[in-house]
């Protein structure tokens, strides 16, 4: 994992290896928001698309599961 200081310089290098090393890297992945929420790139290719929108799935899933973890405990 990397931490870029802002999303552009993000989304140029990750882009850049990615398609450089003929790899398969899904992001950026955002966090910290109430809600799952991730960004494409105008650039994207339809496979990373279906990652992005696989990631937020679990994501989303991942919240679901915590807000039911919460009312249990309560």
């Amino acid at each position: 994992m990397f931490i870029f200081p802002d999303l552009n310089s993000g989304n140029v290098t990750y882009k850049a290896v990615q398609r450089s090393a003929n790899v398969v890297s899904i992001g950026p992945m955002l966090q910290g928001l109430a809600k799952p929420v991730n960004d494409l790139s105008r650039g994207c290719l339809v496979e990373d698309i279906v990652f992005t929108i696989n990631l937020t799935a679990i994501q989303a899933q991942q919240v679901a599961r915590l807000k039911a973890n919460a009312m249990v405990m309560v």
